[in-house]
């Protein structure tokens, strides 16, 4: 009879050891978790420090200080030196265009260094005639104007006087009204007249002709370097056989175009400038004869009374 209570005295204390036993599990789980939440509080300010709010004092973007370029307004959201920032991507964009020429002129071959020699002859060309049109300015309306009046009005000396020998239409109309006031024969004198204004003519069409050239072989030079760069795609193609690469011949025909379109760009312009140029030089011719037709038409008035007066005494 007593192993029964023996039984029920074991029970309970085995209940009792399992709930001392669990307790301290609890304890130090509590005990972990509160030393995490400390740990976690005690970092977040530490991590947050660095933080600093826009605006405030020492808010710049790392790498302010070395790079002005970047650095930006953190109220704004402006460059801090609009200028310095202009200027970097100034030179970025010129370093670029300098990569893609030299990139072209190592593409392109030979024919794209020949278009770009033309292309500097060209313009040499082209800033000698602009300095021959425009510092004398071969026209020289006003001062044509003004002695064609004058001569009109019977005054010679004052015609003559508002021309000068640096230009060449009053050059030209000097040697008229000089001619015609010295009694000059006139067959004589339009000989002369013809033989410098031709001389004056000549020197306005210097240099138009090898404008002329460079035009013409332009794009001729560019189509042949185009017909020399598919030669050698197709060449490449051929070595390659059956495992021919898309991207290859793509490669090849776009370089081979390039030439095409450097040769163009040469072109274009020297057509527009030599166009431009040869009509200056018409126009001048115009003008000579013009002014010149007048001398010879239209007498001076003191002249004509002179001859009036002749016929009337006769």
């Amino acid at each position: 009879m007593r192993t029964p209570i023996i039984c029920a005295s074991i029970f309970p204390l085995e209940a009792i050891v399992t709930t001392e036993a669990a307790a301290p599990d609890v304890t130090e789980t509590t005990s972990a978790t509160a030393q995490t939440t400390t740990a976690d509080v005690s970092q977040t300010p530490t991590d947050a420090a660095p933080q600093v709010t826009p605006g405030t004092e020492g808010g710049l973007p790392e790498g302010a200080a070395t790079d002005l370029a970047n650095a930006v307004d953190p109220l704004t959201g402006a460059p801090l030196d609009p200028s310095m920032a202009a200027a970097v991507d100034n030179a970025e964009t010129a370093r670029s265009m300098a990569e893609t020429l030299q990139d072209w002129l190592i593409v392109g071959g030979p024919v794209v260094w020949i278009l770009l020699g033309m292309s500097v002859v060209a313009l040499s060309i082209l800033l000698i005639k602009l300095w021959q049109f425009y510092l004398p300015a071969p026209e020289g309306a006003r001062a044509v104007r003004r002695s064609l009046a004058l001569w009109h009005q019977g005054h010679t000396d004052d015609a003559i006087a508002q021309l000068n020998t640096r230009q060449t239409v009053p050059a030209v109309l000097l040697l008229a009204m000089r001619g015609k006031r010295s009694g000059t024969d006139l067959a004589l004198l339009r000989e002369e007249l013809e033989r410098v204004a031709t001389f004056r003519l000549n020197q306005l069409k210097m240099l138009l002709r090898p404008l002329e050239v460079i035009a013409n072989l332009a794009p001729l030079l560019g189509l042949l370097g185009t017909v020399l760069g598919m030669i050698v795609a197709f060449q490449n193609m051929e070595a390659a056989g059956s495992r021919v690469d898309p991207s290859v011949l793509s490669g090849g025909i776009w370089q081979a175009l390039l030439t095409t379109a450097v040769g163009l760009a040469v072109a274009i312009p020297t057509v527009a400038v030599h166009s431009w140029l040869e009509r200056r030089v018409e126009r001048v011719a115009a003008s000579i004869n013009d002014a010149v037709t007048q001398v010879f038409t239209h007498q001076p008035k003191s002249q004509a009374n002179a001859s009036g007066k002749v016929v009337n005494a006769a």
